[in-house]
């Protein structure tokens, strides 16, 4: 077997390397950069020091934007990640019924944000929303609910929607963890007379702690940068009631041309999310221990 150089394992790599630091490395220095200044995108840029910064701090559409993100990552890892858990136990024993179940669960993670905004603005619409004829059909006739358009429900309608679309991917991360679990632990606790509970706390869920682990930080992560099925839904109204930080980022950047401001809330977005990351790494593996 002729052995590869590593220039040629470089020069496949480059490429990858190259967008990967265009678009996911080189914007965090960039957005360290403008956060100092006071400019529209275009034309000239005005230093203005920590002024945005100052700004950010007493912005309270930021701190109710931040909060929301916070009331996001609670619902996501405890409501993404058990009802994951749970359809991938019921969908490890493989059957006919389980592999059309798996295809079937799995659609929503297929379909494009805007397509899964879409469908539950259809399903959350006030007159004649699905959600709403279903309640009118059995017997609700007068219990009509904007929920997209009341600031007490708006939010919580939107993380429903986000919760539907990626369950099926920690389902499927969480299903490939307990194919690799041997059957031969599970046999021999089954000649030890262990029930189904005492498997699944005994061996399924030590087992799968890293995978947990791993699903958590993802859900941790992606709730603090959500941004497409939010501005979709709903725009972060109404009166800033579902704003998120992403959200509230890009109408300053884009909407308002603020780019320095924008920036300034980008920075903070990362900042926030890489702390919030790294604490919850270091305390799970301190509890492994």
């Amino acid at each position: 077997m002729q052995k590869v150089s590593k220039l040629t394992i470089f020069l496949f790599l480059l490429p990858a390397l190259l967008i990967f630091s265009l678009y996911m490395v080189a914007p965090i220095p960039l957005s360290a950069f403008y956060s100092f200044f006071r400019w529209k995108g275009f034309g000239e840029r005005v230093f203005v020091g920590l002024s945005n910064w100052v700004e950010l701090i007493g912005d309270g559409i930021f701190h109710k934007a931040l909060f929301n993100n916070f009331k996001l990552v609670f619902l996501s890892l405890f409501g993404q990640l058990p009802i994951a858990l749970a359809l991938a136990i019921l969908l490890a024993k493989k059957t006919r019924i389980t592999d059309i179940l798996k295809t079937i669960y799995f659609v929503p993670l297929l379909m494009s944000s805007v397509a899964v905004a879409t469908l539950w603005s259809n399903i959350y619409d006030p007159n004649f929303g699905l959600l709403n004829m279903f309640l009118q059909t059995i017997g609700f006739e007068n219990l009509f609910i904007d929920y997209l358009g009341n600031p007490k429900l708006a939010l919580y309608s939107v993380i429903v929607a986000i919760n539907w679309r990626y369950i099926p991917f920690y389902m499927i991360l969480f299903l490939a963890a307990i194919k690799n679990i041997p059957d031969e632990l599970y046999e021999a606790s089954r000649v030890d007379g262990a029930s189904k509970w005492e498997n699944f706390r005994y061996i399924t869920l030590p087992l799968l702690r890293p995978t947990i682990i791993n699903a958590s930080v993802l859900s941790l992560v992606g709730s603090l940068k959500f941004f497409d099925i939010v501005y979709v839904l709903t725009g972060g109204g109404p009166n800033n009631a579902s704003e998120l930080m992403a959200t509230y980022m890009y109408k300053n950047a884009f909407n308002s041309l603020r780019m320095g401001y924008g920036s300034t809330i980008a920075l903070a977005l990362f900042i926030i999310a890489f702390t919030f990351s790294i604490i919850f790494m270091k305390v799970t593996k301190k509890g492994a221990k």
